[in-house]
């Protein structure tokens, strides 16, 4: 029996979700039920595993308020969930110390999608992949690239680290490159899927989810790998939000090129203060330099994003609407 197989037997024993697809060719797909309503509530929170360190612990405190008030659904992850050298083994201290036992609230204790940062590659990357950590703690769910369906909104979650060159020429840190080597064979397979996957869906909104930056004013500004590899995917199909981490603030910016929304939640914990570049202010919607986290309300023909600072404020509004149905 295959390792794919192997791994989709335990996943499909709980409960949360059911696994649609699982050919090793393509994204592994997951149903996530949307209210009865047909409504969608989630947070985004990323750069957070400090063991309650920098104010993690503040944000996660006020990630449980927010998120009884507007009932949420799930909660997604954008990497770096593991400071500073990801996980060392399923047994490491760090995944309860940085996880379990910071985001107790009872309305934090639905499914977390989580996609690998940078600093998550620097350790057993196979660890936080493993099906283990699911059965220490039933919430955690992260693999490298896979999909999300709702009734009304699609999630493609991109492993983006691979595709950043200077990590493969670094000295100072070691990274866990199993299971991407050869290098192009696997960016291929993600671009080539994605695209796949972004033409057949029939939802009403996609949004992609991935560690890194495509568009900021933050300190590792625009990422222009994936400008050039992933922007273009996501501009021919019609994506409605891009969602990342990496850049330790809270971001939004509009795109000139389309109706596409560059949405930065990587404030789960240490930030950098004062730490910004100019930005084209018609394009630069928001930006807030320090922690903090994000919602997002979805229904058939609206969406709302609301950014939080650690102490529960609300930051920043936006708001899309979309006819039920097109015109022709």
């Amino acid at each position: 029996m295959s390792k794919l197989m192997v791994l989709s037997l335990v996943l499909s024993a709980f409960s949360g979700f059911n696994i649609i697809n699982l050919s090793a060719a393509e994204f592994q797909r997951f149903q996530h039920a949307a209210k009865g309503d047909g409504s969608l509530s989630l947070l985004v929170v990323g750069d957070w595993g400090r063991r309650g360190a920098y104010n993690q612990s503040h944000v996660a405190l006020q990630m449980g308020i927010i998120g009884e008030k507007l009932d949420i659904d799930l909660i997604i992850s954008t990497g770096d969930n593991f400071y500073d050298n990801g996980l060392k083994g399923v047994d490491d201290p760090a995944f309860y110390e940085s996880f379990t036992k910071i985001y107790t609230a009872p309305s934090l204790q639905k499914q977390w999608y989580s996609v690998l940062g940078n600093h998550d590659y620097r350790g057993d990357v196979e660890s936080q992949l493993s099906p283990i950590l699911r059965e220490m703690d039933s919430k955690w769910l992260c693999l490298r690239s896979f999909i999300v369906n709702t009734e009304i909104a699609d999630f493609f979650f991109v492993d983006t680290t691979p595709f950043v060159d200077k990590y493969f020429k670094e000295k100072d840190h070691n990274y866990d490159w199993s299971g991407i080597i050869p290098r192009q064979n696997y960016l291929l397979n993600v671009l080539k899927d994605l695209d796949k996957s972004l033409k057949e869906s029939t939802s009403k909104w996609k949004i992609v989810v991935g560690h890194h930056t495509i568009k900021s004013a933050g300190h590792h500004g625009n990422t222009q790998e994936l400008n050039s590899q992933l922007l273009p995917i996501m501009l021919e199909n019609n994506v409605d939000l891009y969602i990342n981490g990496h850049d330790h603030c809270l971001e939004h910016i509009s795109s000139s090129e389309s109706p596409l929304q560059f949405l930065t939640s990587g404030g789960g914990s240490k930030a950098w203060r004062g730490d910004v570049d100019w930005w084209n202010p018609k394009e630069m919607k928001f930006y807030y330099d320090g922690q903090g986290f994000m919602s997002v309300q979805i229904t058939q023909t609206q969406v709302d994003i609301v950014f939080y600072d650690v102490s529960g404020h609300i930051l920043h509004k936006w708001s899309r609407n979309k006819q039920l149905y097109s015109i022709v």
